[in-house]
């Protein structure tokens, strides 16, 4: 395991930091880090960073000035997740109850044929081809996505309730830029989310009232840490082109030499 850290251009600065640190334990990386002198470290103003209590401890040791912004798109993922999880329980509920009409159809010598939608699908299938639909702001969604999911909320009321729920969550997100707002909008959201009282999001909830001051951070500039994701995908990707690495020294070379 590495940790990935990334920097900006800071305005009237010159280049960029990258850095990846074998590890993620707190002192690894802390020692690493600190390697940067402490003058520079101090200025720092902001740091994005995802919700493990590590990076917020190393955070906080080595960039004490730092404003600490939790990662929108660690938070919607929560959501999303918290969706599939739904999504997920409904369909183990069809598949047992598929093979046990399909046991039965055989005691009894006959064919069992499963419930077609009008879009062509089986309950089964519906459950599992709406998986990236959930994804998606139902803006985005195609002609046949919109169908499928026209299908899967009518039968599934459950699953429409915990969509529209991550949906708002990313509205708060995508068209709030003040922060006072995004407090009201974020508490109101908090409550209705209470008041719906699903499992599934009991986790969303408890990590946004954990981490709600650096979740709001994120208004004050709209900071993100995609660049090191983004850049953790291109590692990933050039990793899976060789099927793992042996020389982990020259596959740091040429990740040198290719995305420097």
């Amino acid at each position: 395991m590495y940790t990935i850290v990334t920097s900006k251009k800071a305005k009237g600065k010159k280049g960029s930091i990258v850095a990846i640190i074998k590890g993620v334990k707190v002192d690894q990386v802390t020692q690493c880090l600190k390697l940067i002198s402490k003058k520079l470290r101090n200025t720092v103003e902001e740091i994005t960073l995802d919700m493990a209590y590590t990076m917020v401890n190393i955070c906080s040791n080595v960039f004490p000035n730092a404003q600490q912004v939790t990662d929108r798109f660690h938070v919607q993922k929560l959501a999303n997740e918290a969706v599939q999880n739904i999504r997920i329980n409904y369909r183990w509920e069809v598949l047992e109850l598929e093979n046990k009409n399909y046991e039965q159809a055989k005691k009894a010598d006959k064919t069992y044929v499963p419930e077609v939608l009008a879009n062509g699908d089986t309950i089964k299938q519906l459950l599992a081809r709406s998986r990236y639909l959930l994804f998606k702001h139902h803006s985005k969604w195609t002609d046949k996505q919109k169908e499928r999911a026209q299908l899967l909320f009518e039968k599934y009321p459950k699953i429409q309730h915990a969509y529209n729920l991550s949906m708002e969550l990313y509205s708060i997100y995508q068209n709030t830029k003040d922060k006072g707002i995004a407090f009201t909008k974020l508490a109101h959201w908090y409550r209705t989310v209470e008041e719906a009282d699903m499992k599934n999001f009991n986790t969303v909830i408890r990590t946004i009232q954990q981490h709600y001051i650096s979740i709001l951070n994120y208004f004050d500039n709209r900071s993100t840490n995609a660049s090191a994701e983004s850049f953790n995908a291109k590692i990933k990707g050039f990793r899976t082109q060789f099927r793992g690495v042996r020389d982990v020294n020259y596959f740091l070379f040429r990740l040198e030499k290719i995305f420097a």
